[in-house]
């Protein structure tokens, strides 16, 4: 049971050792450094032309450039689609078809109006602390509050009534099978590494996301492994909190590999990796303790 543990270890505590771009505040998950204030984080913008990185990330721009269209300025290049979208309200009633960003961004041009007309944003944009908390709070929760979309039952695992020595020797050494296939060549911090922009916030280099898809294809493996063997009952709900917290990790490595068409989706895995990753590896470890305890390797 240990290699389970020592497969998926190297890959916590992800973002504590990830350059500052996604470091800091994990509450925000948008923080660019730790010492950075709220106001500091909604009006960031890395090219210096006034234009906050959220607001472009939100509109499907890159925050790194200034011209997004070639020649054409971003400021010029949002007024229109702030135009095309204030013309178009009909596209407002079918959102089956909109990603996660794209539903944020129809949200914050509601917001953004709302708060023009009731005086909160001048005519100039500039607006008070009040407001920019607002702003701030709701792509917050946009990225925090998206649930796991798929969470196993024990009616999903296939628990056995037999607790006996041999029957926890028989499981460890199934786990032991499911967990002992060559490791991929990199880790998760390794390939986010090279995505993650420098201390400039410049160079995010998303080609390097589909190097996931290997660890993405053996976490998945695993899981599929721990679905389809036997478990003993008292070990049940550690062997459910094990899968659960991988699956929650295979989802944000896949929400991860959406960065080019949905940021927010995106950053709400990055943001949660680490989490999962943790708790991966503590239902991992009880497992593991209580395997030896059941078997008397420790006491």
């Amino acid at each position: 049971m240990v290699i389970v543990v020592l497969f998926f270890v190297k890959n916590k505590n992800l973002f504590e050792s990830t350059v500052k771009y996604f470091g800091g505040n994990q509450q925000a998950g948008l923080t660019y450094d730790p010492n950075e204030t709220v106001a500091d984080l909604v009006n960031k913008s890395t090219t210096g032309d006034g234009i906050p990185d959220w607001e472009k990330i939100l509109l499907g721009l890159d925050p790194t450039k200034k011209e997004n269209v070639p020649g054409v300025p971003d400021s010029v290049t949002i007024a229109k689609m702030m135009q095309t979208n204030e013309a178009s309200p009909q596209t407002t009633t079918d959102d089956s078809n909109l990603t996660q960003t794209e539903k944020v961004s129809r949200e914050f041009f509601a917001t953004v109006t709302s708060l023009q007309e009731s005086g909160a944003i001048d005519a100039n944009g500039n607006m008070n602390q009040a407001t920019q908390d607002q702003l701030t709070n709701s792509l917050i929760n946009n990225i925090q509050n998206s649930p796991q979309r798929k969470i196993y039952q024990l009616s999903d695992i296939k628990i056995i009534n037999d607790n006996s020595v041999s029957a926890i020797k028989k499981y460890n050494v199934a786990l032991n099978n499911i967990f002992s296939k060559t490791p991929t060549k990199e880790s998760v911090m390794d390939i986010l590494q090279k995505f993650a922009p420098d201390d400039t916030g410049n160079n995010t280099d998303s080609s390097v996301l589909p190097e996931l898809t290997p660890i993405i294809t053996q976490m998945t493996d695993s899981e599929n492994g721990m679905l389809t063997t036997q478990v003993p009952q008292i070990l049940a709900q550690l062997h459910l909190d094990t899968i659960n917290a991988m699956e929650g990790m295979i989802e944000n490595l896949n929400d991860v590999q959406q960065y080019s068409t949905d940021p927010i989706v995106a950053f709400s895995g990055m943001s949660k990796y680490d989490q999962n990753s943790t708790l991966f590896s503590k239902a991992s470890l009880y497992l593991a303790y209580l395997i030896n305890l059941e078997l008397k390797i420790v006491k």
